[in-house]
């Protein structure tokens, strides 16, 4: 398959997912922003959407994939399985509804494009965009973000949709969750395999319409901060199988 987006054969192949359930009035909008030359394939989960999603996504270049059951897990690694499949040596993610800019994708992949991290996490500054992220999110992350600190030995800024990581490091953690826990098992399991780990500003804004599925209301919020709560505490003591490749080892 040839790059496509103006890739560039001089650097590590990258490919893009962007889960996007019924995100009609905000995918064109994000794909339209991706910065030419940066990514080598974009896929578009669309899931059950059912307001043309999946066509204004196929309109704009990207390839549309469905997924094997729900799940914002699920759709990130329906579209990780296509990134590997295609041979991306690097994976970045990025939600569809707009408050991750895609305009920052050089600043997530560049710690990864020279070698000096596995794993990039778009950490969301909303110091310009206070209100981009409901209070009851913010606090609900802030405290997953707590726990996980004497868990794992590490202070993190976030847990955040907007990131990249190696390929060949996703492939090794034997990701399980499927829902709104995906994104902590990868962050635990990176820290637990002794991943090297960048955390890179980005400035988060507002979604392009709609409600957020998580953290759109109180009750989805304290759902979400529960699932994250316990996918903490249930791969903290994670250990990486014999054999998986090294931190540090750069192919």
């Amino acid at each position: 398959m040839q790059p496509a987006y103006g890739g560039s054969v001089t650097r590590p192949r990258v490919a893009l997912v962007v889960p996007a359930w019924n995100e009609a009035e905000s995918i064109g909008a994000v794909l339209s922003e991706i910065p030419p030359g940066t990514v080598d394939w974009v896929y578009v989960v669309s899931g059950a959407s059912t307001d043309g999603t999946a066509e204004i996504a196929r309109a704009h270049g990207a390839t549309v994939l469905g997924q094997d059951r729900p799940g914002y897990g699920a759709a990130c690694w329906s579209g990780a399985r296509a990134a590997l499949a295609a041979g991306a040596a690097i994976i970045a993610f990025l939600d569809g509804d707009y408050s991750d800019p895609p305009a920052a994708l050089p600043w997530v992949l560049a710690p990864l494009l020279d070698g000096s991290a596995d794993l990039a996490l778009g950490w969301r500054d909303m110091a310009s965009q206070p209100r981009a992220l409901p209070w009851h999110a913010r606090l609900g992350n802030w405290l997953v973000l707590a726990a996980l600190w004497p868990l794992l030995g590490r202070r993190l800024r976030d847990l955040p949709s907007f990131k990249a990581i190696r390929a060949d490091r996703l492939a090794s953690l034997e990701l399980r969750e499927r829902t709104y826990g995906w994104t902590t098992e990868l962050v635990v399991k990176s820290v637990r395999a002794g991943l090297r780990i960048a955390e890179v500003r980005v400035e988060y804004r507002p979604r392009l319409g709609g409600a957020s599925k998580v953290s759109g209301t109180f009750r989805g919020t304290l759902g979400a901060a529960w699932k994250l709560w316990t996918c903490a505490l249930r791969y903290a003591f994670w250990r990486p199988a014999p054999g998986a490749a090294r931190p540090g080892v750069v192919a």
